[in-house]
């Protein structure tokens, strides 16, 4: 039984022996990697900060009525160009029925004591004048009619204001909507037939349109909280927007938010806002979206290589390449980085001119 197993095993033995042999004359056999290799090259690099955002109009009026009542007629679309004073829209009162009963019982009231102070005056008047009663009395009726036409007025006047809601029914009256800035009217949320509230202290009342000049825009926009630090108010800035084929406008920042804002992924945002000196033919639109870039530092023809090339090493963290040798192997060198725009990479130390640097993709058979 010995004897079996010594056979056994030696067979196994030769087996696995044949299986190395086979493996490294396989591995031997085997073409080396190839990798491409890339130099280095001076260019400009420039660290810049992102922010993204959209354009508005710096002002932006929202037009409301002063009164309640049914939208009669709008004489504007969206788009229109206005100046100020120009007819926006009309509003035709529907007054409150309780409301116009109280103002009419209070008109009838006023006029029934016009009515009764004007007779007392004119009788009093009269006995004044031929010495039958005192000049105390006559001034008294007078001072009586005089209060009685003037609470006649007002009745009257109320009355007017809920019945058409306005005194005299001209172009001032409340039942006018107009233009308070010369500009681009944006938004008309209502259309003829709509109801609309009044806008007062208890109430902001129906936006009736949204007129804004838009010569004068401003970006609105967030940095993450690493980048705020570097911002300065005053500083010159670039605002490209995308829906105008990346067109560029320059801009200048005005603000930066004091407290931050978590976002949804718990990292804290700042807003910055930025005057956009804008091309009246562009064609701009409120809403569009935009990107700030704001330049940190720049360096014109610095010693470079593609970031992609760098590594890290794993304990040290420090940064090193490969470069490769005259016998087609690769040596690893450490190098000192500098500026970096996210492609390109400012190299301070570690290479030099006509270093060939190893690309991290394997060339392939069909390369």
């Amino acid at each position: 039984m010995n004897k079996k197993l010594k056979i056994v095993f030696v067979v196994l033995m030769a087996l696995l022996f044949f299986w190395v042999l086979l493996y490294f004359y396989k591995a031997n056999a085997r073409a080396p990697e190839m990798f491409k290799t890339d130099q280095p090259f001076y260019t400009s690099i420039s660290t810049k900060i992102v922010a993204t955002g959209s354009l508005n109009p710096e002002k932006e009026i929202e037009l409301k009525p002063q009164i309640s009542g049914i939208v009669d007629a709008i004489f504007v679309e969206e788009g229109d160009l206005v100046a100020k004073g120009d007819l926006i829209a009309k509003i035709r009162i529907v007054p409150n029925e309780q409301s116009l009963n109280s103002a009419n019982s209070r008109f009838n009231s006023a006029r029934l004591s016009f009515d009764n102070a004007n007779t007392i005056y004119k009788r009093n008047k009269v006995l004044y004048n031929k010495g039958v009663i005192s000049k105390q009395d006559f001034e008294n009726s007078e001072l009586s009619f005089e209060q009685a036409r003037e609470s006649l007025i007002q009745a009257q006047n109320d009355y007017q204001i809920i019945k058409k809601g306005s005194i005299s029914g001209g172009n001032s009256a409340n039942t006018s909507i107009v233009a308070q800035i010369t500009g681009t009217v944006l938004e008309i949320p209502v259309r003829v037939g709509d109801q609309v509230i009044q806008s007062n202290n208890f109430n902001e009342g129906t936006t009736i349109a949204t007129v804004a000049n838009m010569s004068n825009m401003i970006f609105e926009g967030t940095v993450d909280e690493s980048e705020v630090g570097k911002l300065k108010e005053g500083e010159p800035m670039k605002i490209v927007i995308g829906a105008l084929d990346e067109k560029a406008f320059p801009g200048q920042l005005i603000f930066i938010a004091p407290k931050g804002i978590s976002d949804a992924a718990g990292a804290v945002q700042f807003t910055i806002k930025a005057d956009v000196e804008v091309d009246v033919k562009a064609n701009i639109r409120a809403g569009y979206s935009a990107n700030a870039e704001i330049d940190i530092e720049s360096k014109d023809s610095v010693f470079s290589i593609k970031e992609s090339l760098v590594q890290f090493d794993r304990i040290t963290e420090m940064p090193f390449v490969e470069i490769k040798q005259a016998d087609a192997t690769f040596k690893r060198q450490n190098v000192e980085l500098g500026l970096s725009d996210g492609i390109n990479v400012e190299i301070k130390d570690g290479l030099n001119d006509g270093d060939e640097i190893k690309i991290w993709n394997q060339v392939t058979s069909g390369n």
